[in-house]
């Protein structure tokens, strides 16, 4: 078998390239921890050698699902709480936290600078001068966009922040009457989108406690399994009005089944909403041809953009130019006639419709620059070495064997981002190992109660980085326990 080669389940060597890594994610990745461990057997190796890593390094890091070349990590140095003791100033922090912020891209302060030198030297004319005129500077990432969440050109927009955007859908695609006025969720929901579904139920003058429904997961399981949702969807009947997930679940990992349930919620006539925060640049989403009603999304974690950057909508072209309510502003005006200043209203035939003001132009160039990156590769072979470098992540963690901890995210790469949630036993052991993680260079996230979410982001995290990560994390374990500092970090 050559270096660049697996065997696959009859036997037959494969060579581990976009073209593997793109029908490992079509077939669900189920296969991704064998092949991991045949890598591991051709070496003569333990998995959780470093070995193996740098071996998977150099078979997957030439192809175009790999960038890391193209964002700035930082260093050691700059990290808040890094002793240097263990973790080498001058050495790249290992940084797992995509699913919180994503990293700079490096073309980013050139392409800001950019629109920062026009502003100085035209003022109001940049709006319609240059390649990159300022009035539709949202064209520049609108199909980059929607290639990135499966999605027609059409049916998205750039705009807003996250919860402005879940707002507007409400506002179309919430319409209580009668005896339809439910609001289904995920009762573990993140803050944010529960404030939005409690004030659109007060907003309508109905109490949220009649009108919200959230869904638990059995007694004694963290995530939720499809056919529980389903049971639900359908006990509610004709009493539920909207429904809104997270397609990746913020805490846990898991990634909802979007196409099983927005059937079910279309099939007893509700609308099917999904916030694809943790989502967007991260699953393989295909929100058109699973005929979600709505999504929006924001760019900043795994569509790297920057802090509080721009964010993303979604509406079926089914629904266009059907009429349906909404907040109207004049970017949602006609182009032709939006400077007419007449005071009738003459909506675009498409998701621009919902636009309210003219995009932020420093924010959108931001995420221009990571969606120029996504598009030398393609989603499904980003998923597929996304589900390879979470398989190699849960492998050697679950290889600890602590009895502090367990994994809460689904096993089954289908029903995972590439974000592993790693929850503790007990507060104080979950706190102090994170602050150990801290001082060896790691940047993850916790979340409470006890959780360390750590996420592999496929377009520059590496094999090595998850290594090091292992290798930090055992003598994390090691510290919260009792044992004494390393004197070094291992890597």
């Amino acid at each position: 078998m050559g270096n660049d080669e697996v065997v696959d389940k009859h036997g037959n060597a494969e060579t581990m390239d976009s073209a593997w890594l793109s029908r490992l994610a079509e077939q669900g990745g189920g296969d991704a921890k064998s092949h991991l461990k045949a890598v591991a057997k051709v070496l003569g190796l333990p998995l959780s050698s470093e070995k193996v890593a740098s071996a998977l390094d150099s078979k997957l890091q030439i192809l175009p699902s790999c960038q890391r070349k193209s964002f700035l990590v930082p260093k050691n140095k700059t990290i808040p709480g890094t002793d240097e003791k263990l973790a080498a100033p001058e050495n790249d922090c290992i940084y797992l936290v995509g699913n919180s912020l994503g990293l700079q891209p490096v073309r980013t302060r050139q392409l800001v600078i950019e629109e920062l030198d026009k502003w100085a030297e035209l003022g109001v004319n940049g709006h319609w001068t240059g390649d990159r005129a300022w009035m539709p500077i949202d064209e520049h990432v609108i199909e980059k966009s929607a290639a990135v969440v499966g999605a027609l050109k059409s049916e998205v927009a750039v705009m807003n922040s996250l919860t402005v955007n879940l707002h507007l859908l409400f506002v179309s695609f919430y319409r209580p009457e009668g005896k339809r006025r439910k609001i289904m969720y995920e009762a573990g929901c993140f803050g944010s989108d529960y404030f939005a579904f409690e004030s659109q139920a007060r907003l309508h003058g109905l109490d949220p406690k009649e009108v919200l429904m959230p869904v638990q997961a059995r007694p004694g399981e963290e995530a939720l399994r499809t056919e529980d949702v389903v049971d639900a969807i359908k006990a509610a009947g004709d009493s539920l009005a909207t429904f809104c997930f997270g397609t990746v679940q913020y805490y846990t990992g898991e990634l909802f089944d979007v196409a099983t349930i927005t059937k079910a919620v279309q099939s007893v006539g509700a609308k099917a909403l999904w916030d694809c925060a943790h989502a967007a640049g991260n699953a393989d989403l295909k929100l058109h041809d699973w005929g979600v009603d709505g999504a929006c999304w924001c760019n900043y974690k795994y569509l790297n953009s920057g802090p509080g950057a721009i964010a993303g909508f979604f509406v079926h072209e089914r629904h266009h130019n059907r009429g349906l309510p909404l907040l109207a502003g004049w970017w949602g005006q006609k182009q032709a006639t939006r400077f007419d200043m007449a005071h009738v209203w003459k909506p675009e035939a498409d998701a621009s419709a919902w636009r309210l003001s003219n995009p932020p132009v420093l924010q959108t160039v931001s995420l221009l620059a990571s969606l120029e990156v996504f598009a030398r590769t393609s989603m499904s072979e980003l998923r597929g070495r996304s589900m390879l470098l979470t398989a190699y992540l849960e492998l050697l963690v679950l290889g600890l064997s602590h009895p502090s901890i367990s994994v809460i995210t689904p096993s089954e790469p289908h029903k995972r981002g590439c974000q592993l949630s790693i929850k503790f036993s007990e507060d104080r052991m979950c706190d102090t190992t994170f602050q150990a993680l801290e001082r060896r260079g790691v940047v993850v996230d916790h979340r409470k109660p006890n959780v360390i979410r750590v996420a592999p982001a496929p377009l520059y995290n590496t094999f090595i980085d998850v290594w090091r990560f292992y290798v930090a994390f055992g003598e994390a374990l090691d510290e919260a326990c009792g044992a004494p500092a390393a004197k070094r970090a291992k890597a």
